[in-house]
């Protein structure tokens, strides 16, 4: 399993520093190992062929005297050692069960069986090269051959000598090969180095200003390009970002258009029909009076045409509501005001005291904007006796810095694949309910002025059954930036606290 810090502590450039270096390094030593295995066999083969040859020529020339006298035959074995090439050789004499040798040395272990059974039966002789407690010697056997007659062919005189050659000035030799390869190793990875910082910067350098344009472009700045360089495929992944870029942007600009086009049209649309549903709405309510000394069913028909009047002068109000979100006009017109005594003129402006449970401890003391707070716990208060169940409670209380506002039926709860979708606009749980009496945007508007006071709000099933939706407000009001979104202020009239009733929407 790869760890977490291993890319960190790996950086791309050390990444390319370190294959360089590696490519290096693996060149620079089968290099050494290629010379010094050539260098050495030559070393070795050229101080074995002289010193094979070498001692055959003395054997071929050795005539021993006979009978063979041990002390006779030293003094031979001392004559050939003298004329010893390349370095001295240690000659030893076998016949029989006769030894002699020319020095004091030792030979258990050098001079091989493998060796004497070899030279026995080689007219011809053999060597091998022996390493012995660390040390490398050249062991070379001749046989000493004989004419039984004159003119006759050579054979074996039964008389066997042996050369034992130290190889310690071609191992010191082959040391120095192996010092100079490793001296020469450690400067090339160092010189190395430098071309590798230099290609990790030129692969890096396309890398890091893709990095910083992707980092502009994600802050909003689309404009942002790189410079193409070169003809390579960095240069290529530069082409392509920057047309990515540009179609991008033109995307972006066109949906900005289109966006403001449609909230354009939202406000233009909802200011042109606030004139003519104002004289509607005066004419329902004088016709709403009339309506008990009219036929049934024109009586009915009369209430349906106002209520469905009422209804559109909601949708219109929450469109330009939501009109002023989208504009970022939104502004917030704070003052200190008790919790408490917020949330009772909320109930008490739209007869619900007898309806809610109401848990308001005093003394919470916050500072927010009081027509944006009265339409948060009207919607969410309005939408808990519309579509949960009585008793609805709604609950204050403090959290660190944080007031807590709660607002809790006793109806069947949210369904669970509304729960993501419970603040989108126009949503509703029941497509049943398609037709109700909520413009579908209540809880959309409750969202945005939640986050305009720099809150939260949260909604999910109670443990013990029903709805309950959280809201959290600081203290001190929406922190700097939090609060009313940049863009141009607009003083809005907006809805007071009795024309807010029907801001509770189709969730549960």
């Amino acid at each position: 399993m790869r760890m977490p810090g291993a890319a960190a502590a790996f950086g791309l450039r050390t990444r390319l520093v370190i294959a360089f270096l590696l490519v290096a390094a693996v060149s620079a030593v089968t290099t050494a190992a290629l010379t010094y295995r050539q260098a050495r066999n030559a070393v070795l083969v050229r101080a074995q062929d002289t010193a094979v040859t070498s001692f055959r020529e003395e054997v071929e020339q050795f005539v021993p005297r006979l009978p063979l006298d041990p002390d006779t035959l030293r003094w031979d074995l001392y004559d050939i050692a003298a004329r010893a090439k390349p370095h001295p050789w240690i000659v030893f004499a076998e016949y029989g069960s006769l030894r002699a040798s020319s020095g004091d040395r030792p030979v258990s272990g050098v001079l091989t069986p493998e060796l004497r059974r070899t030279t026995l039966t080689s007219a011809h002789g053999s060597f091998e090269r022996v390493v012995k407690d660390g040390n490398a010697y050249l062991a070379i056997g001749m046989p000493v051959m004989t004419r039984v007659v004159a003119g006759g062919a050579a054979v074996p005189s039964g008389l066997v000598l042996f050369a034992v050659m130290p190889m310690t000035n071609e191992d010191v030799d082959i040391d120095s090969l192996v010092t100079a390869a490793r001296d020469g190793a450690l400067p090339g990875l160092a010189v190395a180095l430098v071309p590798a910082l230099l290609a990790a910067r030129s692969v890096l350098r396309p890398v890091r200003e893709l990095r910083r344009a992707a980092h502009s472009m994600g802050g909003g700045q689309l404009d942002t390009r790189i410079t193409v360089r070169g003809r390579d495929e960095m240069a290529d992944l530069a082409r392509t970002f920057n047309e990515s870029a540009a179609r991008l942007e033109r995307s972006v600009e066109e949906l900005r258009e289109a966006g403001a086009r449609a909230r354009r049209f939202a406000s233009d649309v909802s200011h042109e029909l606030r004139t003519p549903l104002a004289g509607m709405l005066a004419v329902t309510d004088v016709v709403d009076e009339e309506a008990g000394t009219l036929a049934p069913n024109t009586a009915r028909a009369v209430r349906l045409i106002s209520a469905e009047t009422g209804r559109l002068a909601v949708l219109v109000e929450d469109l330009m509501e939501i009109s002023r979100f989208d504009a970022r006009a939104a502004e917030l017109n704070t003052d200190e005001v008790d919790a408490a005594e917020a949330v009772r003129n909320t109930l008490s402006g739209r007869q619900w005291l007898g309806r809610v449970r109401a848990e308001l401890p005093d003394g919470l003391r916050i500072r927010l904007d009081t027509r944006r707070f009265d339409v948060i716990v009207a919607n969410l208060v309005g939408n808990a006796l519309r579509h949960g169940a009585e008793p609805v409670t709604v609950r204050l209380s403090a959290r660190g810095d944080a007031l807590i506002t709660e607002v809790h039926d006793s109806g069947p709860g949210i369904p669970p694949d509304a729960l993501p979708h419970i603040f989108d606009r126009f949503y509703k749980a029941d497509a049943a309910r398609s037709r109700s009496s909520g413009s579908g945007l209540g809880l959309a508007i409750t969202k945005e002025n939640v986050h305009l006071h720099g809150g939260t709000i949260h909604a999910r099933n109670a443990a013990d059954g029903g709805a309950l939706f959280t809201v959290e407000l600081p203290f001190d009001g929406p922190a700097s930036g939090s609060g009313a979104p940049d863009g141009p202020s607009y003083a809005h009239g907006g809805t007071g606290p009795a024309q807010s009733r029907d801001r509770a929407e189709t969730i549960t």
